[in-house]
Order: C-alpha cells, then structure tokens, then sequence
C-alpha cells in the first residue's frame, strides 16, 4: 500500500507546483541495476510509408531512420569485425509488423494487456463523455513492471478511461503527463489544421461557432499531470517540447536511482488537428503533415538522445504505431507506401484506419538498443503490436498474469536475430469500416490474408465503401500482391488449400476466446465526467491557462 500513500501525497502537493520530483524512485530490492530499462513509444495515425527507412518518397524521419540504419563504430564490444571489436549502435526494422486494432482505443488496450479486444473488451473508442474504460480486472504492462519493481512513467495520449480508476494514475503508472484522449476531441485557442476545420474554444459570453458535426466546443482539450488538470484548454504547438522536458527528466531520475524504468510515450503529432507548429528555416512551403512528422521525429530524437546518455547498453527502446493513417483528412493524412487496398479502393471508400486492409494495420516498427540487437537489419517476420506486453516481461523476468489467453508472442528470439519468424497466424479486428466492432474476420495465415468481410472507411472524397459479407471468403496472397488487387481464384488450387488451413485457424481462436475469461468495457456515457478544470468558465477553461 506504499505507492497508494504516495499518491494521495502526490494528489495533495501538486496544486504548489512541485509534483514531478517527488515521484519515488528509491528501491532497495534484488533486481536493482540488473534489469533492462524499456522506452515504448507509439505513433498516433502515422501511415508505413511515413517511415523514410520503409518507402523512399519520405524524408521527414531523420532520427527514426538513423536508429535503423545505422552501423557500426570501433569501440569495445561483443561483436568482431576485422579483428576490430565493434559495438552496434543501432537495431532493427520490422516491415510486417501490425496494429492489433486499426482505431485509437482498442490497439492501445492490446498493447498494454497483450489480448484481443474480444479478450480485453476494449472494441471501439471510448469518448469525451465515457463512464468507463479499459476494463479494471484487466492487467496492463504497467501494473505487471511496477509489481517487479520498476518505476512506471506514461507521457502522452491515454484513450482507455479518464474517469475514477480508469485513469492512467491507476492503471499502474506512477507518474503520467498527457492528453486523456485524442486531440480533436476538444477545442482549443489556436485550432490545429483539420479537415474539416474546427472553432477555436469561446471565450466569455461569445458562443463559439461550431458548423461541424466532429467539432467540440463545449469542452476544452486538457492537459493533466497525474490527477491534476495543468491546463485546459492545452497548446498543442507547445506539447512536443513539454512531452520531451518529461520525458528527458522521467529517464534521467529514474536512470540516477538505479531503478529500473518502464516509459510508455503515446505521441498524437499525425492525429488530426496537426498542431501549427512554427515554421523552421527552410521549411517554407512544406506541408502541414510534413511539419508535424518532422516534430514527431525530433522528439524521438530527444528521446533517444536521453537513453543513449542515461541508460544506453541497457535500455530497449521499441517504436511502433496504433493504426495507420486516417485517410478522410486527405493531405493531413499519412502514406500507406505500396499497401494501398486496390480491391477495395476499387469498390469505393479508404482502405487505411479502421479498416482490415493492409494500409490500416500494417505500421512501422523499429527496435533499439544497442549491444543487443543485430545492427541495421530488416525483419520480415509477422510480428504485431500485441507481442510488446509477453516481450517485454520475458525481457523484465516477470511473469504472465495467470488465468487468462494471450494473443501475443515473446518475440525476443527474433528482436536478437535467433529466429526469423514470428506468428503463423494473426487475426484483424473489425474497427469501425465493416462489420461488428472488434469481430475477427479477417485472417492473416502466413503470406495469406483472408477476408470474410469487406468495406472501406471515409476516403477523402467523402465516398465509404459499401460493407460485403464473403461466406467465402476474398484470399490473398501478400506476397505476390502486396496492393491486395486481385484475390485468388476460388476455384483455383491453391485457394482450395489454403481456404480450410484459415478456418480452422479461425475456428480455433474462437473457440479459444469462449473458453477464456474475458472482459466487457463499460461504455456508458454521462456529461458529467467530462474533464473539465473550472466547469463556471466556458469549454471548462482553466484561470491560469
């Protein structure tokens, strides 16, 4: 109960302004400075072609690409070439790695728990007005680390419950500064690039013109620290180098104590509004979006930078991203790369975000650290955001949560080039473009993917893709078809085998999940527990803001 009555202090001295530095991070345990350190960051929106390391029309992520890319330099190490010991200095990219989800809520609930959210019970978003969240007698990465004795941090967009104990204070994070959902779910003094555009926040007795239907203007976007409400409505220009402040100091505290860290970073810079962030030399003309992923990239940096002199030989640093890019908001939207969902693009609507097509599920990934992992190596291996939560806790010697199924894998054999494959078999959640949300129907068996429902999210132009049922179902082959244009033959061979190898697959993890205890997410909704830090002021102001 010691952490408990550290946060109530916590709760109680941060109106002085002096929270952050009296976040404990002294442990006299056994594993102290014998455990690795671990930095997840996740990329809100951002598309596989967004990473230049992936699709060479990007040129916007300088560091990411680095900690791809990099080689070799001559220092003491466990590595020998030329009869010159080497150390890396960099890690590797995955190019099929995959959302467990392609909408906000329910891939950040199967990072964090490692199951399907018709395990987890988190299928769709949660809103502004949310009762519930991720579901309590779920257990997160964060709860599971902080019962090994790591300090946990989380800086950035949360989305799994803001009220009572659904927020992130009491999902097992010590310390957390960020935004509780996404940032358009709230208005702000200085409208980031939308489309369509939204209000700024009123001010006084002037109501705030809102001509959209998606535009809030009754509630400002928060920003919190730990339990606190700091600012409302937030900055976002301002965010990026407030994130890297916390970031910086949560690693460099954590690193001085000799306590292990776990830092969960949820970065929302492709998320629409794109903040308008002020232009840099020689950036004139470039695009919003452009801007936005240069930002995100720096910041990544900065991250990095801080790693490399805090904690670098052993801290693991993994980025990946929730979904991939929301295609409705035309030129503020990510690139896909060659996954662009031909079939479907072809019946109408995006195949990207919230969709099973290969653009909304397949995001970048890159592994980092140094000394451990193979240097600029590029892996094929099926891999998906729900091997973060086993990975990392087989890395941290803790144990799975007992009584429950896992849909991820511990993937650390592949993270240190002793294996080349990773799953046989993933399966796609329905999220938002077809079908009931969170429903497995779409399948990925090795290099083959099959859809027993189709239908494509708001494209740009406003179309949607009507929603199709296959009682049997489209197949295709990734491999030879990356663009997902032409399914096989149905009555061909190699459908014919390949059509009972994924119905069996799909048969078992249904009949996995029925035996399996699963949990159901409070979706309730009342206005009451919006966040709001002076509900006498409009869209909830802040006096000090």
């Amino acid at each position: 109960m010691a952490w408990l009555s550290l946060k109530v202090l916590l709760v109680g001295l941060s109106f002085l302004g002096c929270l952050y530095p009296l976040v404990d991070f002294s442990f006299s345990g056994e594993t102290r400075g014998q455990k690795p350190n671990f930095v997840i960051i996740l990329a809100d929106d951002m598309g596989w072609g967004d990473l230049g390391a992936n699709w060479a029309g990007t040129e916007d992520t300088a560091n990411l690409d680095k900690m791809a890319t990099e080689g070799m330099r001559r220092r003491k190490g466990r590595r020998r070439e030329g009869g010159v010991k080497m150390e890396a200095e960099a890690g590797v990219r995955f190019v099929d790695f995959h959302a467990a989800a392609s909408t906000c809520s329910p891939s950040r609930a199967a990072l964090l728990t490692g199951r399907l959210g018709l395990r987890n019970g988190v299928t769709h978003n949660f809103a502004v007005t949310s009762v519930g969240g991720l579901p309590l007698n779920e257990t997160t990465l964060a709860e599971v680390l902080r019962g090994a004795g790591y300090v946990t941090g989380m800086i950035g967009k949360w989305h799994l419950g803001h009220h009572g104990s659904h927020h992130p204070s009491f999902r097992g994070f010590d310390y957390y500064f960020g935004v509780p959902y996404s940032h358009d779910m709230g208005c702000t003094d200085t409208p980031g690039y939308n489309h369509p555009p939204c209000p700024a926040c009123p001010r006084g007795d002037r109501p705030s013109r809102n001509l959209e239907r998606d535009c809030y203007s009754d509630v400002a976007l928060p920003l919190y620290e730990n339990l606190n409400i700091v600012e409302q409505p937030v900055d976002l220009s301002a965010l990026a180098q407030k994130y890297a402040e916390k970031a910086t100091q949560f690693i460099q505290q954590a690193s001085t104590s000799g306590r292990p860290f776990l830092l969960y970073v949820a970065l929302a810079h492709m998320h629409v509004p794109l903040a308008r962030t002020p232009p840099s030399a020689g950036s004139r003309g470039q695009r919003p979006y452009s801007a936005s992923l240069q930002e995100m990239d720096h910041l990544v940096g900065r991250i990095k930078d801080a790693v490399d002199l805090a904690g670098k030989n052993n801290t693991f640093l993994w980025f990946t991203g929730d979904n991939g890019p929301w295609a409705q908001k035309c030129e503020l939207a990510g690139s896909v790369g060659p996954f662009t969902g031909s079939w479907q693009a072809r019946q109408g609507g995006s195949p990207a975000k919230q969709t099973t097509w290969e653009g909304g599920h397949r995001i970048p990934a890159l592994a980092y650290w140094p000394g451990r992992v193979p240097v600029n190596v590029t892996s094929t291996a099926l891999l998906s955001v729900l091997d973060v939560f086993p990975t990392v806790l087989a890395l941290a010697g803790a144990p799975l949560p007992r009584g429950r199924s896992f849909d991820g894998l511990d993937v650390s054999q592949v993270l240190f080039g002793q294996a080349q494959t990773g799953h046989r078999v993933l399966f796609h959640p329905n999220s938002g473009a077809a079908g009931e949300d969170g429903a497995l129907q779409t399948v990925r068996l090795e290099q083959y993917k099959a859809f027993y429902v189709t239908g494509g999210a708001r494209a740009c132009d406003g179309s949607v893709g009507p929603e199709r049922h296959h009682e049997r179902p489209l197949i295709f082959d990734l491999e030879a078809d990356r663009a997902e244009a032409a399914p096989l033959d149905r009555g061909g061979a190699e459908y014919r085998a390949v059509l009972p190898r994924v119905a069996a697959a799909l048969a078992g993890v249904l009949a996995d999940i029925a035996r399996d205890r699963v949990s159901r997410a409070d979706y309730s909704q009342d206005p009451s527990v919006r966040p709001c830090c002076d509900p006498r002021r409009p869209a909830c102001r802040c006096r000090a803001a």
